[in-house]
């Protein structure tokens, strides 16, 4: 008898687990990190849903988008966090992409209204360098330096790309003349961010393409303040992160859930201190102290998401062209 009764209960206890519901979200790498927000947003998230939230590494988000064109309806995603602005249009083109019914006031420098991607956080890139050094304040003055720099694959990286839409946002037609100057700068084009990063903190490189807010990190983590991002007097552009539903998801109500959940103060009071990015929706708390101390662009730069989208391919072939020299 005590065996049945085990039995029973552990057929129950099965049967219970089988019945929990699941939420898979594609993020990117450094999101799911021991240090991101992806394990803080999990734990937050399951005490609500009574849910197992899977959050899934599939490269940076430019890879997030070519992972989901190839396999389309198939996918196992029911969210992807970590595309922006500049992927948008392209997101929509594939059709994958449900409306969502996110409500929100958001703190961010633009208007937002897509009824198919919500923001979730937003920063400015910009070079990040060792304090003590005189950093240039554009990109014709770094053309013109010895400094090496470190920057990602536009192709597989959201800050890659944005960094060829910043330039095209600075110069225009003019762009590729800038990129011809920069080619000898470039130390070396990683996959991802955080690999670029990496050879900036090994000493390898002069400077690396990342955020305004990285110094942040630095400051409050570490209580380290030899870290800088410099200052451009062409203006730096802006970088949106958003997320989207999957419309083939087997889970839409969980998967709004998330969305909504996204924008609350629950997730949003993680981003600035685990994401090192401005937060979409200002916590209750207020940002946390170490980031009066960054420095405020003077010029915004964004190229609507219908424009980054036409700008793409012959942006990418000026920079391709220019390092392939």
């Amino acid at each position: 008898m005590k065996y049945l009764m085990t039995t029973a209960a552990v057929l129950c206890a099965g049967a219970a687990w089988a019945e929990t519901p699941v939420l898979k979200v594609y993020t990117y790498d450094s999101f799911v990190s021991d240090w991101g927000p992806g394990p803080a947003v999990e734990a937050a998230f399951e005490e609500v849903c009574a849910c197992d939230l899977q959050m899934i590494s599939a490269g940076d988000g430019a890879a997030l988008l070519a992972r989901l064109k190839l396999e389309g309806e198939r996918s196992e995603a029911d969210v992807v966090l970590g595309l922006d602005t500049n992927l948008v249009a392209a997101a929509k083109e594939t059709g994958l992409f449900a409306p969502h019914n996110v409500t929100a006031e958001y703190d961010l420098p633009v208007e937002w209204n897509d009824d198919t991607f919500a923001p979730y956080d937003c920063g400015y890139f910009a070079f990040v360098h060792n304090a003590d050094m005189d950093a240039p304040t554009n990109f014709k003055e770094l053309a013109e330096s010895d400094l090496k720099i470190a920057i990602q694959d536009p192709r597989s990286s959201t800050p890659g790309l944005g960094l060829l839409m910043w330039v095209k946002a600075a110069y225009g037609d003019d762009a590729a003349v800038i990129w011809e100057g920069l080619s000898d700068n470039v130390l070396t084009v990683t996959k991802g961010w955080s690999e670029s990063y990496g050879l900036f903190l090994d000493g390898e490189a002069d400077m690396v393409l990342s955020y305004t807010t990285s110094p942040a990190y630095h400051l409050i983590a570490e209580e380290d303040a030899t870290k800088a991002a410099a200052a451009s007097d062409e203006g730096h552009y802006m970088q949106v992160e958003v997320a989207g539903k999957l419309a083939a998801t087997d889970q839409p109500e969980l998967a709004d859930q998330f969305l909504s959940f996204m924008v609350s103060d629950a997730f949003q009071a993680s981003i600035p201190t685990t994401n090192w990015m401005y937060p979409a929706v200002t916590p209750a708390g207020g940002l946390p102290a170490g980031f009066e101390t960054l420095i405020a662009p003077e010029k915004s730069l964004l190229k609507s998401p219908d424009d980054a989208a036409a700008a793409r391919d012959g942006a990418l072939a000026e920079w391709r062209d220019a390092l392939a020299q």
